[in-house]
């Protein structure tokens, strides 16, 4: 009787309101038949739904309203069979329990042939451990769709959407994938945080003939491929790239077509465009703007690769072509990027056309890492300013023309008035976060904000100040009164984003604390602080205490952790006392220090190195320290920490200027044994620095094609600088004995 009740016949189909009722409805479908969700939670539903529709009936799976039917908890969808329709399923408020939240298979011999799954949300579905893997979409079988779908934020390891190609039945697939809005990917810190993967190396040499159109990609930034190419002879066409950190990668495979797509990076760091890996590559009529990403992630790279290379190396770029793609305040285009001794195949037969180049601001956009004698040059124009790129020293002027170039808009866009024959066809509707993903389910920003919520002044006192932050929402600004003292015996923690601050008046106001730590970072939190003096003075007798800490536990969100015109003494009633102390498994998507001092510190300041197994994984994206003063510091000022040799990541990244170090690093159980160390950063500049009886600055470099310089600086009776690898610039240093 309850499943009678619960399954209604109603002249458009069956509703169904719980479990029970979804699979007594889906026992024995037939073509024609539909399966309607009626509206609320769904909580824990493991749906699986299979039949063999035909292409006139197919077999339907929607739900009663639109925007009104949830699947939480641990919810997902595997389907299979032939003519299968499913619309409308919002994923949110959990993660699911097997390998994809939803799948084109019921079992690994049951696949979907001739299916759409179309309007599907899911939304920041994901599991608390941060390396647990799982796909979000994992299409199966041949002449499947997915479109009209929103997919945003993914912050696990596992590629959003994956074309599996694990068995003949899912080769020469001929999927299509289209008019999706892929939404906000944080930033992984590892290799595995690509939006869209379509095959892998194992079997990057077979057919999968998949169609990817008319998709908008947005903040994108889980690693250096936004998509994944792994299989040949697949399309990307007419698809929009905005502010995503990484490129579209033609890793494995052959014969990809590359055709009328626009990346717009809006000069947002480490924005890339289109690298070209292997044979019978075709990148045409593609529009680049505003690309700032180097090396890897350049708005244009074509790559070396390794000889007689294995199957999940890199193949060398042979038969290709670039042609009539526009590249207006791009940075960089990088041509036999990767050299070096396993990667010594310089591309052959392969030709960079009837391209434009538009940079006023940049002479030297092209960078050429090899010998570029296998690539024809022909009919490129570039503005007066830049320079031609060069072979063994030698400039190569034939292939291009400088030309004074005056633009016009069009849909948007910037164009070049006298060469209308280059770049994508204007005359298709570009897609935009408008016209993808579904009309029914409001867009978020998932990105971290500080100063968006209430002001809040709180009196001094024990503990008001944790009673305040508990009290408080995402983004408010908690004020503290000038010269007063606000003692906690509570350790604070922070679930959102807050900002502790002073009216910047007067005498700073002063937070003592008894508990190990002040503030615990926890999953979803963010901190900022501002012209505040924290004291350990009063802090209990522990060893490794801290000022702030992050979570013990896996963090799936990122966090921010600011600091300016703050000062952080007395950190010393024990050894080990540190400002920040982080756990394996979190990740900052930025640490930023101004105008701030540290003085009597028995532990570290910034120990970023917990990520120790040497696989590539870090704890911090980007560090900006600047005009700050570590005073008799036992540990580290600095430790940020990258091993392994992958190179699918960015960073970390640092940026240290106009910072002074005394009697920094001494203390005999400081394992860094080090004032600043940086092992495995990508990108350092450290420009205006001073050492004053302080252990070194060590640099080792291990990863890819690191940029590390070091200028203006002087070391006083300190140890200067140690480095692995003398590939690092040095400029202006001084060294002084007493």
């Amino acid at each position: 009787m309850t499943i009678l009740t619960s399954c209604l016949t109603q002249s458009d189909g069956i509703l169904v309101k719980d479990m029970a009722a979804f699979k007594a409805a889906t026992e024995n479908l037939s073509p024609g038949d539909k399966v309607i969700l009626a509206n609320g939670i769904w909580e824990n539903a493991e749906l699986v739904f299979k039949g063999i529709g035909t292409e006139d009936n197919p077999i339907v799976l929607t739900v009663e309203d639109k925007g009104k039917v949830f699947l939480e908890g641990e919810s997902n969808l595997q389907i299979s069979g032939e003519y299968i329709h499913v619309e409308g399923l919002v994923f949110r408020n959990g993660h699911t329990p097997t390998g994809a939240v939803v799948e084109y298979r019921t079992s690994s011999k049951d696949f979907c042939n001739n299916c759409r799954m179309t309007e599907i949300v899911i939304d920041d579905y994901n599991p608390s451990e941060r390396f647990e893997s799982d796909y979000w979409v994992a299409l199966y079988g041949k002449n499947n769709r997915f479109d009209h779908s929103y997919l945003v934020g993914k912050r696990n390891n596992g590629v959003t959407l994956a074309v599996r190609l694990t068995t003949p039945e899912s080769r020469e697939n001929f999927h299509r994938i289209d008019h999706n809005y892929f939404g906000y990917h944080p930033i992984l810190g590892s290799n595995g945080g690509e939006t869209l993967r379509i095959g892998t190396s194992h079997h990057s040499l077979t057919n999968s003939n998949t169609l990817v159109e008319d998709n908008y990609f947005e903040r994108c930034n889980g690693e250096h491929e936004i998509i994944s190419n792994k299989s040949c002879q697949n399309t990307f066409r007419n698809n929009t790239f905005f502010e995503c950190q990484g490129t579209l990668t033609m890793r494995h495979g052959n014969e990809t077509l590359v055709d009328n797509n626009y990346f717009f990076g809006n000069r947002k760091a480490n924005t890339g465009g289109i690298r070209i890996i292997n044979e019978k590559q075709t990148v045409i009529n593609n529009y680049c703007e505003g690309l700032t990403g180097y090396r890897f992630r350049g708005a244009l790279v074509i790559m070396n690769g390794v000889p007689n290379s294995p199957i999940n190396r890199y193949f060398q770029v042979k038969d290709s072509k670039a042609a009539n793609n526009i590249f207006v305040d791009c940075d960089y285009i990088q041509f036999c990027a990767g050299s070096d001794e396993e990667r010594s195949a310089t591309p052959e037969n392969t030709t960079f056309t009837n391209n434009l180049i538009y940079n006023e601001n940049k002479d030297d956009v092209f960078t050429v890492y090899d010998d570029i004698s296998g690539i024809d040059f022909d009919g490129n124009i570039l503005s007066p300013n830049i320079q031609e790129p060069q072979n063994n020293g030698q400039l190569i002027k034939d292939g291009f023309t400088k030309e004074t170039i005056s633009f016009s808009t069009k849909n948007g866009l910037q164009l070049p008035a006298s060469t209308t024959s280059i770049g994508p066809a204007m005359e298709s509707e570009r897609p935009s976060s408008d016209n993808t993903g579904v009309s029914w389910y409001p867009k978020k920003d998932y990105t971290i904000n500080f100063n968006y919520g209430e002001k809040i002044d709180v009196e001094p006192g024990k503990n008001s100040l944790y009673n305040a932050i508990k009290n408080s929402k995402s983004g408010d600004i908690i004020v503290l009164e000038n010269g007063e003292e606000y003692h906690m015996t509570k350790s604070i923690d922070i679930n959102h984003p807050i900002t502790v601050t002073s009216s910047l008046e007067g005498d700073k106001p002063t937070i003592t604390f008894e508990k190990s730590s002040l503030f615990n970072i926890e999953n979803g939190g963010a901190l900022s602080l501002k012209g505040l003096l924290i004291s350990g003075i009063k802090s209990d007798d522990y060893s490794g205490n801290n000022v702030v800490r992050t979570s013990r536990y896996s963090m799936i969100n990122n966090y921010k952790f600011f600091a300016e015109d703050c000062d952080f003494i007395d950190l010393d009633v024990n050894h080990s006392f540190n400002v920040l102390r982080v756990f394996k498994n979190t990740f900052a998507d930025s640490i930023k220090l101004v105008n701030c001092n540290f003085k009597n510190i028995s532990g570290h300041v910034l120990n970023m190195d917990k990520e120790t197994d040497d696989i590539g994984i870090y704890n911090v994206e980007n560090v900006f320290v600047k005009d700050c003063h570590f005073e008799n510091v036992g540990g580290a000022a600095i430790h940020l920490y990258r091993g392994g040799r992958d190179e699918s990541t960015f960073g970390p990244i640092l940026d240290l200027n106009n910072s002074s170090f005394k009697n920094v690093g001494h203390d005999i159980r400081n394992k860094v044994d080090a004032a600043v160390s940086i092992h495995g950063v990508q990108l350092a500049e450290m420009n205006g620095l001073s050492f004053e009886d302080s252990k070194k600055l060590n640099l080792h470099l291990v990863v890819g094609d690191p940029v590390i310089a070091v200028k203006n600086t002087s070391f006083k009776n300190s140890e200067g600088i140690s480095s692995n690898d003398p590939a690092y610039t040095a400029e202006n240093i001084k060294t002084v004995e007493k």
